[in-house]
């Protein structure tokens, strides 16, 4: 497989919750919260939008990323 062709687990989270529209809370490595959806992401930053506001968000100051709700990255009928 090359590098192209494959999806990393980031991405298929990422991509996941902004495809989905799920409020997130972005805990950043300073202690600061940052809430909203993740609109669009690439591969050093993350669009974050709440109400009105944008914001960017450099991916190397963030320390976690926790959905309002809970997810499933796997298809539950593949598992047998």
């Amino acid at each position: 497989m090359t590098i192209e062709s494959t999806s990393s687990l980031q991405d298929t989270f990422l991509q996941h919750l902004c495809d989905s529209n799920i409020d997130v809370t972005m805990i950043l490595v300073n202690g600061i919260r940052l809430q909203g959806h993740i609109n669009q992401f690439d591969n050093y930053t993350i669009q974050l939008v709440r109400g009105s506001s944008v914001q960017v968000v450099f991916k190397h100051a963030v320390s976690a990323i926790n959905p309002a709700e809970p997810i499933e990255l796997m298809d539950s009928t593949s598992l047998g």
